[in-house]
């Protein structure tokens, strides 16, 4: 997903999509990357005309979707409303934020629009999609597969060569053992323990996490 831009913007002004909670977040690590945050936007209208972390506020998520040659990243939490602005979104150059305070290995590979958090840990040949969310403290072992808007919360552990499908969402504090895979639009559990393969569309919790319902495709 990586789009070669013409007329991108100043390349330090980025626009943020999302004003919640998680957006404190993307702020602080752009913040901390140097960037300057020239607008947000948000569709809870009470929101809209009013600044949040000091930031404007200006218009509706539709309104950021006609938007073109700009820098941004989406500071949504939902794996599902990521792919869907992405999906409406056109020319948009969605950068990638790693916080300065983590550690990633030079051969990482991570795709566009993807955020990683302060503490976070990325160990060698590790490979990362575009418009994922690796949290706070979460640490991701040598060899591991990562798809596309997948959201691995804080404090995760993965072990080596972990697998995990597009969509997926990987619970604050669970562990996953190595050489496990992880099917798509999946759902693990807050400090779960993954000691065996998961299929797609399932939510798993417990230690160690079993498979407790099936999630609609």
């Amino acid at each position: 997903m990586n789009i070669k831009m013409k007329k991108v913007n100043n390349k330090k002004q980025v626009y943020v999509v999302g004003s919640g909670g998680h957006a404190k977040v993307i702020i602080g690590t752009l913040s901390g990357l140097g960037y300057q945050i020239e607008a947000l936007y948000d569709d809870d209208d009470k929101k809209q005309g009013r600044t949040f972390c000091g930031i404007p506020v200006v218009g509706s998520i539709d309104s950021f979707c006609d938007l073109q040659f700009v820098n941004a990243v989406i500071a949504i939490g939902d794996n599902r409303i990521r792919k869907e602005i992405v999906t409406k979104s056109k020319n948009i150059n969605w950068i990638t934020a790693v916080h300065p305070d983590t550690y990633v290995h030079k051969s990482v590979r991570i795709g566009s629009g993807t955020v990683v958090f302060a503490g976070a840990v990325i160990q060698p040949d590790t490979v990362i999609g575009s418009h994922s969310i690796v949290n706070t403290g979460a640490t991701i072992d040598h060899d591991c597969r990562i798809g596309d808007f997948t959201h691995i919360a804080p404090g995760v552990h993965l072990g080596g060569n972990v697998q995990i499908g597009t969509g997926t969402f990987i619970g604050i504090s669970s562990a996953v053992i190595q050489d496990i895979t992880i099917g798509e639009w999946s759902v693990v559990g807050a400090g779960a323990a993954v000691i065996h393969d998961l299929p797609s569309y399932v939510t798993a919790v417990g230690v160690p996490a079993r498979v407790i319902k099936q999630r609609p495709q």
